[in-house]
């Protein structure tokens, strides 16, 4: 069995190495070629590209590499249709993955097309789902209201977990170890700032959160700031934080990460998947995000939910503070942030918040990654017939 895979950004590889991990338990003659970044690469694909190409949000951001990522799209199709694959398993990252999908079923009509991360149609453009239905035959989805979406689009979908639920958390020993190694005492605020996994994020939301932590810090002046990032953007991170206050160590270690997750007082962080990685430690946090000003304007226009954050959205509560585009700014963030240093009704609200999201993920049952491999199977024959 061949599966060919795609994956665009970090959370993407994230998924597809647990996908992968459940497909090989299930099924161990399964062979994989695609596109992914290291966490799929160590579980046996041979990604055709580096991945980071593809790693770029926003229509502003995009139009400069269009021109590469269309040339990109080209080679990645005809390269599925080269392999003659099972199944073509796209992974998140939609502007290019469903194209390639597209252009795969206009030479293969009878392609079976599956994708891991249901859109968020219900956030904004519900059409997206039936534009979808047109290339994939079946969805894998993270959240667990997402599958009547898709089911009313013309798709198959179950909702798999969130592999979140899955990863391990550091204990109170390691979290301990973690801030002995940088001086830092049981009693001292440790403020976890994460900016974005993009180099636009990262360039953008950055300074911004280095104005909040001035302001922050110098009402805690004892305060320290770890950066956990990632290997495609951690130079650029660390030539940003040289000038910020509280001493800043970056991070790129997954355990050191861990452990920093575990060891932190609170965080504030860019808007994505790094809200459930907080929630599963039990980091109260604060969230804030933007986009360059065109991209800003026309997604505000299409937006249908009054939040943006994964743990506000699974809860259906507002527990966590988040600062959206024209609201990005230091002097409405840093209030929020100083109060979530403190216990208090918000803290506490935002940590029950934190333990029921995890709860209404999957926390508990069997790993997310096996049961997207579970999904899977049945649409390749493989367990029964396709459905």
């Amino acid at each position: 069995m061949k599966l060919f895979l795609i994956a665009g950004e970090p959370s993407g590889d994230k998924l597809g190495a647990a996908l992968m991990v459940g497909l090989k338990a299930l099924a161990p003659e399964v062979s994989f070629a695609g596109v992914g970044g290291p966490l799929m690469q160590a579980e046996g694909l041979d990604s055709l590209f580096p991945m980071e190409e593809l790693s770029v949000m926003g229509i502003a951001e995009v139009l400069p590499k269009y021109r590469a990522l269309m040339r990109r799209i080209a080679q990645t199709a005809a390269e599925v249709v080269r392999q003659a694959p099972d199944a073509l398993i796209t992974i998140d990252s939609p502007d290019f993955c469903l194209r390639v999908a597209r252009r795969v079923r206009a030479t293969r009509p009878d392609q079976r097309t599956i994708h891991y991360v249901a859109p968020s149609v219900w956030a904004w453009r519900p059409g997206r789902a039936a534009k979808m239905a047109e290339v994939i035959d079946h969805v894998l989805a993270l959240l667990p209201f997402e599958p009547p979406y898709m089911q009313a689009a013309g798709m198959t979908c179950d909702f798999v977990g969130h592999p979140v639920v899955a990863e391990p958390v550091a204990s109170a020993a390691e979290a301990a170890a973690f801030r002995a190694a940088l001086g830092i005492t049981a009693k001292t605020p440790l403020i976890l700032t994460l900016p974005g996994s993009r180099r636009g994020e990262v360039a953008r939301l950055g300074p911004r959160f280095g104005t909040v932590l001035d302001r922050v810090i110098a009402a805690h002046p004892d305060a320290r700031v770890v950066v956990p990032t990632v290997r495609g953007v951690a130079l650029a991170v660390r030539e940003m934080v040289a000038g910020w206050p509280g001493a800043p160590v970056v991070v790129e270690d997954a355990a050191e990460k861990r452990a920093a997750f575990r060891a932190a007082d609170v965080a504030l962080a860019a808007s994505g998947t790094v809200s459930l990685e907080l929630a599963a430690a039990g980091v109260p946090m604060v969230v804030a995000y933007d986009l360059a000003w065109l991209s800003r304007a026309l997604i505000q226009r299409m937006v249908k939910v009054d939040t943006v954050t994964l743990v506000n959205l699974v809860t259906d509560t507002r527990t966590v503070p988040e600062f959206i585009g024209a609201a990005c700014t230091p002097d409405r963030i840093a209030p929020a942030l100083e109060r979530m240093l403190t216990d208090g009704p918000e803290r506490a609200a935002q940590g029950r918040a934190m333990a029921d999201c995890m709860a209404r993920l999957g926390l508990g049952g069997e790993p997310p990654g096996l049961r997207a491999a579970r999904s899977v199977l049945p649409h390749l024959g493989a367990e029964g017939a396709p459905r």
